[in-house]
């Protein structure tokens, strides 16, 4: 699953880096995207990542999965240095240190344990988040740079908690059609494609990482909580001072990456000047300093 993401993530920056900047919350993003190969693969290794999160989820709780989930994250930065020649600060190394040792402390203290089954009550509330992250999302994009990064990765990664909660208890489905009777499974998918929307405007507008950082935390927070509260996801005796140690030092390191992570690619908001319209398309997706 890390792995997926986190190649995912790669490709997916890619693709949004060589698309035309959208202005916008609208579905036709996601149609330029589409054209692009690399949009394509990485959504087929987001979906193979939300696959085994998926089965991951019947058993384990979600502060761990949502939380192994920002491990792609380091995933994603040592691709881009070694084949994209991103930059990668010393600071931005510690924290991803940092983001390894609370994914461990999480994974030492989750107790694997079946879901409680969600009310009509939880599903109502998740309805009511998807309005409310569409509603947000409209005007959140009409944000740029790192600000518009860290605001749309954030939605996204709520969208994509809420996805993550409905998921939990589904994957204790036991037929075909107990999966697709349950009004979670479409909530599921409207959630993820919200989220899949949000994240590709957030990559856009700046920082890879910043994007993906803030997708990270606004995900794993949330659904931790309501896992931990609602869903009866459990914890070793003992060990809960692992739990909060664990959330303390992975939501800090990628608040950390939000904050020091670089603009790996730029989008021209005017008409480019003659003498650069012809700038070839692999080198949009590197940093200034890397254009000669």
């Amino acid at each position: 699953m890390i792995a997926a993401y986190g190649v995912a993530n790669l490709l997916q920056s890619v693709a949004a880096a060589r698309t035309d900047l959208h202005q916008g919350f609208h579905p036709m993003l996601l149609l330029r995207l589409g054209r692009h190969k690399s949009y394509l693969m990485g959504v087929g290794c987001q979906f193979a990542g939300f696959a085994l999160a998926f089965f991951a989820r019947r058993d384990l709780p979600l502060f761990l999965v949502q939380s192994a989930m920002a491990a792609g994250l380091g995933v994603t930065t040592v691709l881009g240095v070694l084949i994209l020649k991103w930059k990668l600060p010393r600071t931005e190394v510690l924290l991803l240190l940092m983001l390894t040792v609370g994914i461990a402390a999480l994974v030492l203290a989750a107790k694997p344990s079946p879901s409680r089954q969600l009310g009509m009550e939880g599903v109502a509330g998740l309805a009511f988040v998807l309005v409310a992250i569409g509603v947000v999302g409209f005007f959140a994009g009409r944000l740029h740079g790192a600000p518009g990064s860290v605001v749309l990765g954030s939605l996204s990664g709520v969208a994509f908690g809420a996805a993550a909660v409905a998921s939990r208890p589904l994957a204790s489905a036991h037929s075909i059609t107990e999966f697709v009777m349950d009004p979670l499974s479409y909530l599921l998918i409207a959630h993820s494609l919200v989220g899949q929307l949000l994240l590709g405007l957030a990559m856009q507008r700046g920082s890879t990482t910043a994007a993906v950082a803030a997708m990270d935390a606004a995900g794993a927070v949330p659904a931790a909580l309501i896992g931990l509260l609602v869903l009866g996801d459990g914890v070793w005796p003992g060990r809960e001072w692992l739990v909060a140690l664990g959330f303390v030092v992975t939501l800090g390191s990628v608040i950390g990456l939000s904050f020091y992570a670089e603009p790996q690619h730029h989008h021209q908001l005017q008409p480019e000047p003659a003498h650069r319209a012809h700038t070839p398309k692999h080198l949009e997706i590197l940093p200034a300093s890397h254009r000669r």
